[in-house]
């Protein structure tokens, strides 16, 4: 490693201006990430233009924030509302709402939300360090077979998170390939199932579907208990922010084989964190002695999947920076940020600017160690 550009990068990032660009962007990325609706990806486009007035290498570590704090934001309204505010968040609502509502214990999920997605992102950095060439080589060998494989295995997941009613899970996942071939078809152009309607021609994307079966549904199920119940009290207490002894002990194995896969799928294009968060959440409940907790309340669950989505971070990173091919969508738009830079991404950066990557190497670790620490200051404002 060349040691003038580390020393170079550490001056960089730990300068007090870009440290206080990075809070900002790991704020202003939680926030966003908490918004149902929004998405990194939303975030980070909206925010491009404005981080050409910063200086230096500032912008980029701006966006590297609101990346990072943006997957991390969006298990907050996953627990407290059962409304996940990034899709990579939706296996989160699985166990987070039942352990903050049913439980009442909204302290504990948020708390181990924080550390999972902690964990996760800065296991991936340090792995994006060392080891961003090696596995670069595995991304490449993706083809067609390995993505077909990607995907049969993604639709397996079904039974796996469906629970006893296996059935209704399989209804829902024909449901969701049948709305999957409205818009135009990606090999010929043709538009298919839009029966006249412009409004059609660009399919039914992610996010809004996720608001309507979580968001729609979860308000039509509070006005249905408020009318039934009446004007009820809710919880805002937050017992504690920070899990306990026993909790991260029996959590430490799955947040540890998370990160794994999430850096691991990461580093596949074309994937992101809204496969790595099903994928850690279902493998995680392969590997539990107690498979029939989760989806009420299990720790491994929210542990699994925050875990898995926050690990992308770093994963998507290695093909960015080792071959100039984008991870995910996110990391697509860091890519157009740092050509704008005069950054160009892929094997000859870390010949030509090392310290530019340095850069970013160290900016995506301090984010998520900033995330994890604003995580638990701020839980308790969450919950109001």
């Amino acid at each position: 490693m060349n040691t003038a550009a580390w020393v170079g990068a550490i001056a960089d990032i730990f300068s007090l201006y870009n440290i206080l660009v990075l809070i900002g962007g790991v704020l202003l990325g939680i926030f966003i990430g908490a918004m149902p609706g929004m998405s990194s990806v939303m975030g980070l486009s909206i925010m491009l233009p404005f981080t050409f007035k910063l200086r230096g290498i500032a912008s980029i570590i701006m966006l590297l924030g609101i990346f990072s704090g943006s997957i991390y934001g969006g298990s907050i309204s996953a627990i407290l509302i059962n409304t996940p505010g990034t899709s990579a968040s939706a296996a989160t609502a699985m166990d987070g709402y039942p352990m903050a509502v049913k439980m009442r214990q909204p302290g504990r999920a948020l708390g181990i939300s924080t550390f999972s997605s902690m964990f996760g992102g800065v296991f991936s950095c340090i792995v994006l360090i060392f080891g961003a060439t090696y596995l670069s080589k595995v991304a490449l060998n993706f083809n067609a077979p390995e993505f077909f494989a990607l995907a049969m295995f993604g639709i397996s997941i079904i039974t796996g998170v469906s629970g006893k009613s296996v059935l209704k899970g399989l209804i829902g996942g024909c449901f969701g390939l049948l709305l999957a071939t409205v818009g135009a078809d990606n090999f010929t152009g043709h538009y298919r199932f839009t029966f006249g309607n412009s409004f059609l021609r660009g399919g039914f994307t992610l996010v809004p579907v996720l608001i309507g079966v979580f968001a729609f549904a979860q308000a039509l199920k509070l006005i249905e208990e408020n009318y039934n119940e009446g004007k009820r009290d809710v919880q805002t207490h937050l017992e504690r922010v920070f899990p306990t002894k026993d909790d991260l002990k029996a959590i430490l194995p799955t947040v540890l084989r998370s990160s794994i896969l999430g850096t691991l799928i990461g580093a596949i294009p074309g994937t992101g964190g809204d496969i790595a968060c099903w994928v850690g959440y279902n493998t995680a409940k392969q590997f539990s002695k107690h498979p029939e907790k989760f989806g009420h309340g299990a720790p491994d669950g929210i542990a699994a999947s925050e875990a898995a989505n926050n690990a992308i971070a770093g994963g998507a990173f290695v093909p960015l920076l080792s071959l100039g091919i984008p991870g995910d969508a996110g990391s697509a738009v860091m890519m157009g940020a740092l050509t704008m830079l005069g950054i160009t991404a892929g094997p000859l950066l870390f010949v030509d600017q090392p310290q530019k990557a340095y850069d970013i190497f160290l900016g995506l670790l301090m984010a998520n160690i900033l995330m994890g620490v604003f995580g638990f200051l701020l839980a308790r404002i969450y919950g109001k």
